[in-house]
């Protein structure tokens, strides 16, 4: 190892994207290695708008491993932190650093701390996945750092022992997270389906209701579920192998009425599984129903779905529009149904790709107010606005898996000393 005087500090800098489940994962048979019950199925979301970006450094200098999460510190003593690092640990191997000076044997690794600074450009922990960006991007950046040579595919079972939903987090585009069926949970990875320019003209707008940390865990939710629900056996063992099968199809042919009706029975199912645990677990609110019902509506007056509707752990609906003509449409009957609070400001409703905004020729709240109500409402019944029930909206698209970040400004630790910003 180079010299201990110089105090060297080694850095990269990584950015993975989040990822949404249209069929979902719930549940574990081993709560240690997070082995899931059933196979899950995901789409992974544009990193512009959605991602995790983590910087991790190494140096002689520093005396215990230290973690900074948007710019707070917290504890690494958690079990699952301590699974990935100690994972990525056992499989590093030499570092050469010509530019500095630095050579770093394999047998080193294990008496050198890290450092990590991560930052989500989304709310943490409000059923938007942040935990599956975080746990991707802190052992995809790790293992860049340590000089790992395994692919992404043994790389996402390291990620699933931080959170389950991470290891889809690797890849772009559609990914399965295979339950596996080995004790050690060695076969229990993520596969890539197809990447995302094979469906490209999907466009996903989240409505997010709430951005406040939830009040039951998914950790703890799904440990209730498995313990009391009646109904979840039923769900792995027989729903989920039939709608993985037929949702590989649909992605595949590009089905989109296929797609739409498992995404929502999937969906709805999950909640209904959560509100048969007991004691019963609210994810969705009033809000949640409404959106549900207007796309239900709006569908139904189409006679072939436009829209698919799926909700995370959480209040926040991710909709899934077949093409963006029928995005811009969606987004117009969002605006007319929840429109912001008048000192809002549109540009902070609207964010992530605001050209669907012009194309349904909205430029300001005035804009809003006098969009006409959609033609599937009757006329006899009274067009209902919710106004101030969303907090802002995030127009994205699938997206592509993790990617290195060379431009040192982008990192999130200081070259020189390891620490934040």
């Amino acid at each position: 190892m180079a010299d201990e005087s110089q105090k060297w500090v080694l850095m990269v800098t990584a950015q993975t994207p989040t990822n949404i489940a249209v069929i979902k994962y719930w549940g574990k048979r081993d709560e240690n290695l997070i082995l899931a019950i059933n196979d899950s199925i995901s789409v992974t979301l544009d990193p512009a708008h959605l991602c995790t970006t983590t910087t991790v450094a190494v140096s002689p200098a520093f005396n215990q491993d230290r973690m900074w999460l948007n710019g707070k510190e917290i504890s690494l003593s958690g079990g699952r932190y301590q699974n990935c690092l100690r994972e990525i640990r056992a499989r590093a191997n030499d570092v050469e650093d010509k530019k500095k000076g630095v050579k770093i044997a394999k047998k080193d690794w294990e008496n050198l701390h890290v450092h990590v600074a991560s930052y989500n450009n989304f709310p943490t922990a409000a059923g938007l996945a942040s935990s599956a960006a975080g746990f991707a991007c802190l052992v995809y950046s790790l293992a860049k750092l340590m000089n790992v040579q395994e692919d992404n595919g043994r790389l996402s079972a390291i990620a699933r022992q931080g959170s389950g939903s991470a290891c889809r987090s690797l890849y772009g585009g559609f990914v399965k997270w295979v339950m596996g069926k080995e004790e050690n949970g060695s076969d229990s990875i993520a596969v890539p389906l197809v990447d995302e320019k094979h469906w490209d003209e999907l466009v996903i707008i989240i409505a997010v209701v709430c951005s406040r940390q939830k009040e039951t865990s998914s950790t703890s939710g799904m440990r209730e579920t498995v313990e009391t629900s009646a109904l979840i056996e039923h769900r792995a063992k027989e729903v989920v192998p039939k709608r993985i099968i037929q949702m590989e199809e649909a992605i595949q042919k590009r089905d989109f009425a296929t797609f739409t009706h498992l995404t929502c029975a999937d969906s709805n199912q999950f909640h209904a599984v959560c509100l048969d645990t007991s004691p019963p677990i609210f994810y969705m609110n009033d809000t949640s129903h409404r959106i549900i019902s207007c796309v239900e509506k709006w569908n139904r007056s189409e006679g072939t779905p436009q829209v698919a509707y799926t909700f995370d752990a959480g209040p926040n609906a991710v909709l899934i529009a077949r093409n963006r003509t029928y995005a811009a449409l969606l987004l117009q009957r969002l605006l007319f149904h929840f429109p912001p609070n008048s000192e809002t400001d549109l540009n902070s409703y609207v964010i992530g790709d605001k050209s669907l905004m012009e194309d349904i020729g909205i430029q300001d709240i005035k804009d809003i107010e006098a969009l006409p109500p959609p033609p599937e409402i009757k006329d006899k019944v009274p067009a209902q606005k919710y106004k101030g029930e969303i907090s802002y909206f995030i127009c994205t698209r699938p997206g592509r898996g993790p990617v290195l970040i060379s431009d040192d400004s982008q990192a999130l630790l200081h070259p020189n000393t390891g620490l934040p910003k």
